[in-house]
């Protein structure tokens, strides 16, 4: 059986947040860059219920954690491509 495949805008949708490319791209321009010490689930921006899920995604090498660590990086890079 094969894996899900998620993307950004599918882990936007899936935070609840805008999931269109404009959205993506000002919420990257808007949190970046994140501190190198910052865990990306530990981010003031994120709730309670998105913060667990990032964090747990991670922690369990998950569905999502491919994609979680991609917002990792476009986080710290602050911009996207």
């Amino acid at each position: 059986m094969q894996s899900p495949t998620h993307n950004l805008p599918s882990l936007f949708k899936q935070l609840g947040l805008p999931d269109d490319s404009e959205s993506i791209e000002k919420f990257v321009a808007i949190h970046s860059p994140l501190k190198p010490a910052l865990h990306l689930a530990d981010a003031f921006f994120w709730s309670r219920s998105q913060a667990d899920f990032l964090r747990n995604e991670v922690l369990k090498d998950a569905d999502w954690a491919e994609v979680v660590d991609q917002l990792n990086v476009l986080l710290r890079k602050g911009r996207l491509g």
